[in-house]
């Protein structure tokens, strides 16, 4: 079935480490999500001090059927969550 990716910016305190991250999106969904990489650290103009925004693109990869808008958005959903339990917001 076709992967789907999708990137997201998250805004996180600059002293969590990239790792961490990425371990919050890929448990939001172990099932579907099959890869998360950081594609941008950024830190200054626009980003609270004490603040940095990475940037992640990740693949879901469904195994029993090709994924609907509604079940994309869930997961979407379901990453995001999963990120404020660690302390980050997704950037505006």
């Amino acid at each position: 079935f076709q992967p789907v990716s999708r990137d997201f910016a998250f805004i996180v305190d600059e002293k969590l480490e990239a790792e961490k991250l990425v371990r919050a999106v890929a448990s939001a969904d172990k099932k579907l999500i099959d890869a998360v990489e950081i594609f941008d650290v950024y830190a200054g103009k626009g980003v609270e001090t004490g603040k940095k925004s990475v940037a992640v693109a990740v693949t879901l990869q469904p195994v029993e059927k090709t994924l609907t808008d509604e079940e994309i958005s869930a997961t979407g959903t379901k990453i995001i969550d999963a990120v404020k339990n660690i302390g980050g917001v997704l950037r505006a």
